[in-house]
């Protein structure tokens, strides 16, 4: 290897500029001179007007500060161009021309799926996890999930106070489109009453019925957790027609949301007040916490490692504590099991 490569792909995640420092000094730590991709797969395909909006030399002056800085030093962005195999030849010359021997991608399933047809047109690669979502089955956390399920069980220790305070039932909406963990983890570290996530399905009217439980138990601080993408698993339901019907104005049209899942839960139980808040791109932005600036520490020098010693097409994980890497093909067939007791557990009481 003369000289390698990085990129962060697809959606921006705590502890990813810890882990292009760990590669920067691994890196000047085995001779390799490092280039730093900006804005994901785009760079690659040379879309600026300038090569330095699009590829940046990385020193150990330059990165060795940005370890325990949120977000992505060399940004991010989606590449939808990508998808078209011509495309991926111009990345793959772009990176011969740059005499870019090996390239490290940061990312989720689809930053995965891109470093894998690098690798099929002769380009080595290695994958690390970074995705807040967690939604990567192959390895036990990614990049930014224990910092994002931290910042929103700080959210629901702070907005339970005010709960309690004025006897409001709280909707806390969590990011995770596809997949509900850190909800689960959000609903599990803070004791909240119901949960709604994309994995299983639900009905509006059981949520008041369980929220209505609670508050015949006299829990009028009641917290309901729901993943962003819970919706794509809700039962059909008239919100248009309710809400309209009950004096509160909506359009036809409208998605379902935080907000307006608060407005049903009042009019069905009781005219009692219930708030929401959509914690959002804090979870995104925050500071890594240790376990994911750890990880990205490792994860980084392995990446370097293998790289070096002519490893490719492979992707970083933990199993068991231990960081662990597999090819990719095998990591992404691997299926994700949701922890359906954690769940029914947190719905039960």
């Amino acid at each position: 290897m003369r000289k390698i490569g990085v990129l962060t792909s697809g959606g921006d995640a705590p502890g990813m500029n810890a882990a292009v420092m760990s590669i920067a000094k691994s890196a000047a730590m085995y001779g390799m001179p490092l280039v730093g991709i900006k804005r994901g797969y785009n760079g690659l395909l040379r879309k600026s007007t300038s090569i330095y909006d699009d590829l940046q030399e990385l020193y150990l002056d330059t990165v060795l500060d940005i370890a325990d800085q949120p977000g992505t030093y060399l940004r991010t962005a989606r590449c939808t161009e990508f998808m078209d195999p011509k495309w991926r030849e111009v990345a793959a010359q772009t990176l011969r021309s740059m005499e870019i021997d090996g390239l490290v991608v940061i990312g989720g399933d689809g930053s995965f799926q891109g470093a894998r047809h690098l690798c099929e047109l002769g380009i080595p690669c290695i994958g690390i996890p970074g995705t807040i979502d967690n939604d990567l089955a192959y390895t036990e956390m990614t990049l930014g999930y224990e910092t994002a399920v931290n910042i929103c069980t700080e959210a629901v220790r702070a907005i339970r106070a005010t709960s309690r305070s004025h006897d409001r039932p709280h909707i806390v909406e969590c990011m995770g489109r596809h997949c509900g963990d850190i909800a689960l983890k959000t609903a599990t570290a803070t004791g909240a009453e119901i949960l709604l996530v994309p994995e299983v399905r639900w009905r509006v009217e059981d949520v008041a019925a369980r929220l209505n439980k609670q508050l015949l138990k006299g829990n009028t601080r009641t917290t309901i957790v729901i993943s962003e993408g819970c919706w794509e698993s809700m039962e059909p339901f008239d919100m248009y027609g309710f809400l309209t019907s009950h004096g509160k104005q909506c359009f036809e049209g409208e998605p379902m949301s935080a907000m307006r899942l608060a407005s049903i839960m009042k009019r069905m139980c009781g005219m009692v007040e219930v708030r929401s808040t959509v914690v959002g791109y804090t979870q995104r932005g925050a500071l890594p916490c240790a376990k994911d600036s750890g990880f990205a520490f490792e994860a980084g020098n392995l990446a370097v490692r293998l790289l070096r010693d002519g490893v490719s097409n492979q992707v970083i994980g933990v199993k068991q504590g231990q960081v662990f890497y597999m090819p990719i093909d095998d990591a992404l067939k691997v299926e994700k099991h949701f922890r359906r007791d954690l769940y029914e557990l947190v719905n039960s009481l």
